[in-house]
Order: C-alpha cells, then structure tokens, then sequence
C-alpha cells in the first residue's frame, strides 16, 4: 500500500520519467510530421492549455486589476527582453577569451535571448503566491511580442 501512496504523491514525475523512457525507444513518434504532430502540438495546443488552465483558476476582477499595472508589466518586460538579454551578453564576452567551446557560447547567447517559457512563469509564479494574473499576462504578452516582432535580443544584434 505504501508503494501505492508514493506513485499517487509522485505521478507527475514518474510521468515525466516513463515520457523520457518512451521517447529513448521510440523516438520517431517525437519528430516534426511524425504521429505526435509536435510543430502543431507544441507551439499551439500546448500553450493554449496552459493559459486556458491557469485561466479558469483565476477570478475576472484579479485579471482585470492586474491589467491596469502598467509599471509592473513594463517592467517585466524590459527586464526580460533588454536587461538579462543585455546581461547574458556581457557575460559572453568574459567567457569569449576562455577556451570554452564557441558553439556553446553561442547556445548560451541564443537561450538567453528567449522569454520564460509560459509554463514556467505561470506555474512557478502560482506555486510561490505570487500574482498569477500579471504572470500570465506578461508571459503571453512577453511570448507574442517575441514570436510576431522578433524583438528579443535587440541589444545583441547591434
């Protein structure tokens, strides 16, 4: 019965381990076009689930009260898209006189200049008690500005 309880406390991880476990064996199923259709799957269905489910947990007066916080929301967003793009850029030019591999650098620089995945600001913000609604407000509105304007990483193509 104790094996039982733990599986039920831990279902997520031992989820997250038997997708990894499957994908090993199976990879084909994972690939763009293959059965999964993980180019539709992923950038949109999944992301749409997730800001549906964090929306039916809030109420509408917290989403709208979290709106009208325009200091808050420039400033998330300066400081994800200017800021710690800027940052990480500095850093890469301490690393460029060491003899780390210069694919890496460039792998750093490239992850650097993305916005929080959506899951993560949503879910990290929640499980702290944080305001979830300017979380997901920002989140979407920091991902839209980067995927339709290509604004990420201003600083570092000049």
């Amino acid at each position: 019965m104790r094996l039982l309880e733990r599986m039920r406390k831990d279902w997520f991880m031992i989820g997250i381990v038997l997708a990894i476990a499957g994908a090993k064996l199976e990879p084909s199923i994972g690939v763009n076009g293959g059965p999964l259709k993980p180019e539709i799957t992923v950038s949109y269905i999944a992301v749409a689930t997730i800001f549906f489910n964090s929306g039916l947990s809030l109420k509408t007066e917290e989403l709208t009260s979290a709106l009208v916080h325009l200091k808050l929301h420039l400033f998330i967003q300066i400081f994800t898209l200017a800021f710690f793009p800027a940052t990480i850029w500095l850093f890469l030019q301490l690393l460029s006189i060491t003899p780390i591999n210069e694919w890496l650098l460039k792998g750093l620089q490239t992850v650097g200049c993305m916005p929080p995945p959506v899951s993560s600001a949503v879910i990290l913000t929640k499980a702290v008690g944080g305001n979830e609604a300017a979380a997901i407000f920002n989140s979407a509105f920091g991902s839209f500005l980067v995927s339709k304007h290509g604004l990420t990483c201003l600083l570092l193509l000049l």
